[in-house]
């Protein structure tokens, strides 16, 4: 099949540290050359995969202080991804909104991948076009109110080869938070569980423009380097490095988290998550048995008494089971064929296709 894959401009493929949706991306466009596929991956000039990569621009918007109005360059990237859509048997859009218009323009199927949550404003052109095709990724993430045409729900995958086991914590044990230190994350519910329990917690995670008066009013003045450590945004190996050796990673969030890829990276390390039951932490935590899903601030520090009861052996099999490159990359293949095989139903051709 030729495919082509448009990621956000905001980070690059894969990002340096933090970047849920870019690693993702990558994981995804690499395991489809490798299985044969013609990609090409529309992303940062700064990106690395083994796909042709297009870009607008040369390096992650995010480390750009020259760019002011980052949607010209969504819309630049957009412009010369449907521009060539005749080239493709599919675009896979991982952009959200922006793309829907351009779209319903083009014969070439466009499959949207919702990586986010829905807003008063985004449901309005969400709803508008709402028999487009989306995939989420995990069940919960989707609003039955919207009526949208799901197609399929597939998982975020992760590389586990990339991930090192770690069968027990280091000693003294310590519990680890990893995201962006943000009001929806719970970091500020890291360091009240940490405070309480008397445990020694690390953050790792970036700030966002958008989070620095957060950062600053509420989580460094809580940060005295000895049993609330900050230790700035970490790349693959430090945050694999940092979540294994941990007893827990906590996992507070505020917000309807549509997966959660911090949850299946510590798993895959060993180390059982303690998590707000919202979002798709039920759908990625075994309660019990991979970690706890709690609904107070109190239950997280119960969960604390027993998290040395998990197997962490148990923890990285249930990743390998259930979020595994493989089966997402399974899960968004058999999503391609079945448009290719409508359109082949249709008119009988895939108008130049040379699918493999």
């Amino acid at each position: 099949m030729r495919i082509a894959q448009i990621a956000p401009l905001w980070e690059s493929v894969p990002p340096p540290a933090y970047g849920g949706i870019e690693l993702v991306v990558s994981l995804l466009t690499d395991e489809l050359v490798r299985r044969g596929h013609d990609v090409t991956l529309f992303a940062s000039g700064d990106s690395h995969t083994l796909a042709l990569l297009e870009s607008v621009h040369p390096h992650a918007l995010r480390l750009d202080p020259s760019v002011k109005e980052h949607p010209v360059y969504e819309m630049l990237q957009l412009g010369r991804a449907y521009d060539r859509a005749q080239e493709f048997d599919v675009i896979h859009s991982h952009i959200g909104c922006a793309v829907l218009p351009l779209a319903k323009l083009v014969k070439t199927p466009t499959i949207h991948t919702l990586h986010g949550v829905f807003t008063p404003d985004n449901e309005k052109l969400f709803t508008h076009a709402r028999q487009q095709p989306y995939v989420s990724i995990s069940d919960t993430q989707r609003e039955p109110r919207l009526n949208l045409n799901y197609v399929s729900t597939v998982y975020n995958g992760i590389d586990l080869e990339s991930h090192k086991f770690y069968a027990q914590p280091a000693d003294p044990p310590y519990l680890a938070f990893l995201g962006r230190i943000s009001p929806e994350k719970g970091t500020h519910l890291a360091i009240e569980i940490a405070k309480r329990s008397g445990w020694h917690l690390k953050i790792a995670g970036k700030v966002d423009r958008v989070d620095v008066d957060y950062f600053e009013e509420s989580i460094r003045p809580q940060i005295d380097g000895v049993q609330i450590e900050y230790l700035g945004e970490a790349n693959h190996a430090q945050k694999n490095e940092l979540m294994g050796n941990a007893i827990a990673t906590l996992f507070p969030i505020t917000w309807r988290e549509p997966f959660g890829l911090v949850m299946v990276e510590s798993m895959a390390a060993g180390t059982p998550v303690i998590a707000m039951r919202r979002g798709a932490a039920p759908e990625l935590i075994d309660h019990g048995k991979t970690g706890f899903l709690c609904d107070r601030v109190e239950d997280c520090v119960a969960a604390l008494e027993q998290i040395s009861t998990l197997d962490r052996a148990a923890c990285r099999s249930h990743v390998n089971r259930r979020f595994s490159v493989k089966q997402m990359v399974d899960g968004y293949e058999a999503v391609y064929q079945q448009f290719l095989s409508d359109r082949f139903a249709r008119n009988g051709t895939l108008a130049g296709a040379r699918a493999k």
